[in-house]
């Protein structure tokens, strides 16, 4: 791609999250998420292969009914109202369906089946910005109207969300695809929070982008996107499988790391809720998605495969890595120090 044109794109992006996220007036955030879409699309078709064309496609025409919905409920809620103010969404027949809309943008189930064909069908680097940014402005919208929400369907939702994301992850190979049910198994975590504690959820979010991307750019480096070759890349760059292990485990939630943290703060926040059942559901079901964290992990560092793998032998070659790579790998693993200070935000 034209680097021009990929810079137009990337300030596109820019461009239409700052809108998003900063208006107050229903056609301005939904302006600002169609800038958003149009702007990745370029991104994602960039290889011409029939699966990303695939993945364009399918990218599109959620996105586009997801945007249809937000206008809709918008529309209806000014109809009863009289007020296009986002903070003031008081309609409930709005609000169940801007719940829906938000969901299919985001990729909570019921609405996750296109998150992770579209993540397979891109590169690494439009899946990074595809998990991380381009989730942004959703989580925005639901963190103003967090307190207009139905509580019960985005709770239906959240708890669906954790157990398709860890279900369908497991028999997975292709490492885009299980990062994708990874962040579907994500938002179930921050919707179930949401209403009770919306700067919660959004601390959720800043630590799952950051470990995201630190899986992201370090398989980038590797070049890795199946396990078979994940399985012998310890032998060429030890330093960086190491670091993905430790990420993967950081981003399942394990105790030492900084992935732990949210998953603490939020089951907290449920039992002092009174909501301990739900609290204890969604902890048992992130155990699905433990399981293929660890099999990532193993892959990444432990093994060989135990039969002669079909693809060819890379050479070792030294590129410097990237240092935005160790900012964030440290990021993902040492914030849990910082518990107390988080604590005292949220």
């Amino acid at each position: 791609m034209n680097p021009q044109a990929k810079l137009i794109f990337i300030l596109s992006l820019i461009l239409g999250t700052t809108i998003a996220i900063s208006s107050n007036h229903w056609v301005t955030a939904w302006a600002g998420l169609e800038i958003n879409t149009l702007a990745i699309l370029p991104l994602i078709s960039k290889s011409h292969h029939p699966r990303a064309i695939e993945a364009t496609t399918k990218y599109f025409l959620v996105q586009a009914a997801a945007s249809t919905l937000i206008l809709f409920s918008s529309m209806t809620n000014a109809w009863h109202t009289g007020q296009w103010d986002i903070t003031q969404l008081t309609c409930p027949v709005s609000c169940v369906i801007l719940t829906s809309a938000i969901a299919m943008k985001l990729g909570l189930a019921p609405f996750h089946f296109w998150f992770p064909e579209v993540l397979q069908g891109c590169s690494l680097a439009t899946g990074l910005i595809l998990s991380t940014a381009m989730k942004f402005p959703p989580i925005t919208l639901l963190y103003m109207t967090s307190q207009s929400l139905n509580p019960s369907l985005l709770i239906t939702m959240a708890i669906l969300s954790a157990a398709l994301g860890g279900w369908m992850g497991l028999n997975q190979t292709q490492t885009r695809k299980i990062l994708g049910f990874s962040s579907i198994s994500h938002l179930g975590w921050m919707a179930v929070v949401m209403i009770y504690s919306p700067k919660l959820a959004l601390i959720n979010f800043y630590l799952y982008a950051t470990l995201t991307a630190t899986v992201f750019l370090i398989l980038s480096s590797i070049k890795t996107l199946k396990l078979t070759t994940l399985m012998t890349t310890w032998t060429k760059t030890p330093s960086l499988s190491a670091m993905l292990m430790l990420t993967l485990l950081s981003l399942a939630g394990l105790p030492p790391l900084t992935g732990f943290l949210p998953k603490w703060l939020i089951i907290q926040e449920l039992v002092d809720q009174k909501m301990a059942p739900t609290a204890t559901i969604i902890a048992l079901l992130s155990l699905l998605s433990l399981f293929f964290y660890l099999r990532l992990a193993y892959c990444a560092t432990i093994t060989l495969p135990p039969h002669t793998t079909n693809h060819m032998k890379q050479w070792y070659v030294y590129k410097p890595v990237n240092v935005s790579v160790a900012i964030m790998a440290s990021t993902s693993l040492f914030l849990l120090p910082l518990s107390p200070i988080i604590l005292a935000i949220v």
